[in-house]
């Protein structure tokens, strides 16, 4: 049973969310041949103040994003 953990930044919308899940899910189907009840996608969002890049919070590397 895979399982694909996706980490962003919150703010994703529900339909963006969606299309993320089925878009992961045909995928780990079609590399790994398993059926989709098999597949779980867990999404995590972390703001972005708790994410840092390139010695930066992204909050202030990308405040419009």
């Amino acid at each position: 049973m895979p399982i694909v953990r996706v980490e962003t930044w919150a703010g994703i919308g529900k339909d963006s969310k969606r299309d993320l899940v089925e878009g992961m899910t045909r995928e780990a189907v079609r590399v790994l041949g398993c059926p989709p009840e098999a597949v779980t996608v867990i999404i995590d969002e972390i703001p972005k103040e708790n994410w840092g890049a390139a010695g930066e919070l992204c909050s202030e590397r990308f405040p419009d994003k």
